[in-house]
């Protein structure tokens, strides 16, 4: 998400933890040979009863006050750290007012998902607080509840419900939306700020149009900076002249395209064995051609050849040779181009037995 910042509202462009018992070896032992292969790190952490919770950084979020029918959506980001694949089975909600959906419900290692959770503020009014319940059952069972509140008002509506960039280059991105804010009732209503929660924006103001039904604002916001490569998930606080409800959120999205783009963006083997052979295909494409001039890999099991010549797409293959060694591969491909120095990384992974 984008770091906060303020711009000026206003007419003009402004910077907007048992011990062990001793005996029964071998029972030990053949118990032992029947236990899963699980890596012991992760074991270790999945011993405690949080160990789905660790997955999230964040398990809860504020909406804040925002106007009817706006989009409002927020996205609970988790990883998967383990060595075993984890899926999400089923997602509860205590709220009507908040409807929960998965980006990705099997996640491999070192994969990422979210939950979004989108307020629904064509249907509900005034204040909401909603608790979604994320149902994991592998690789074992655990639950994470994440929650959510806000306030939906009907006096303030914006057309469109969201500012949305869609994709947009990272170099020389220069790229304007257009927002009517629409105050019902009160001819009297003003905006006096605009401050923004992403880098880069700037936002112009028209003068207000005062009729019978309310007061209504043209709003421009100009993605004027180049951003941070990825996901544009954030904000702009409307600070209005109403004493009882001061601020109003309008949603910021977008996703700036990389430069350069590896896919998949992890790469999981599965389960090998220690003398296989596993070939994988990756892909790595650029906005503009480029040459790719070493593959560096961490582990000795892993090889893939750089190919020859400067285009927009390569086509890789990663090769896995097993050497009889049971350790697991969890290392990263490295790409290094001759793209203005940009890396491109692929985490790989597998259990080999």
């Amino acid at each position: 998400m984008r770091a906060c910042g303020r711009i000026t509202g206003g007419p003009g462009w402004g910077d907007r933890t048992s011990r062990p018992r001793v005996g029964l070896p071998i029972v030990a032992a053949v118990l032992a040979t029947l236990m899963p292969a699980w890596n012991t790190d992760a074991s270790a952490q999945r011993a405690g009863a949080d160990w789905a919770r660790k997955m999230f950084d964040v398990t809860e979020y504020d909406f804040r006050t925002v106007g009817r029918g706006t989009k409002s959506e927020y996205a609970f980001r988790f990883r998967n750290p383990y060595n075993e694949d984890v899926h999400v089975a089923a997602l509860r909600t205590s709220c009507g007012c908040t409807t929960p959906s998965v980006e990705i419900d099997t996640l491999k290692t070192h994969q990422e998902s979210a939950v979004v959770a989108t307020f629904n503020t064509n249907t509900h009014v005034g204040d909401k607080n909603a608790v979604i319940t994320v149902v994991f059952d592998r690789p074992t069972y655990a639950e994470v509840q994440l929650r959510v509140h806000g306030n939906i008002r009907t006096d303030i509506t914006f057309d469109p419900p969201e500012i949305d960039f869609g994709r947009i280059p990272a170099a020389g991105a220069d790229v304007t939306r257009e927002l009517t804010v629409r105050h019902i009732g009160n001819p009297s209503w003003r905006i006096e700020d605009v401050r923004s929660h992403c880098e880069g924006l700037r936002v112009r103001l028209s003068e207000p149009t005062v009729d019978r039904g309310g007061v209504t604002y043209r709003m421009v916001v100009r993605m004027a900076e180049p951003p941070a490569e990825g996901d544009i998930r954030g904000r702009l606080t409307i600070v209005s002249n109403d004493p009882r409800f001061s601020t109003t959120e309008v949603s910021v999205r977008g996703r700036v395209r990389p430069a350069l783009e590896v896919s998949p963006v992890s790469m999981a083997l599965g389960t090998v064995a220690s003398d296989a052979i596993v070939t994988r295909r990756l892909i790595v494409r650029g906005d503009a051609p480029f040459e790719i001039r070493r593959i560096v890999i961490d582990d000795d099991r892993l090889s893939c050849d750089p190919p020859a010549g400067s285009k927009k797409l390569h086509l890789l293959t990663v090769r896995y040779r097993g050497d009889g060694s049971g350790e697991p591969i969890d290392g990263d491909v490295t790409i290094e181009t001759d793209l203005d120095g940009k890396v491109a990384r692929c985490p790989v992974a597998a259990t080999v037995r």
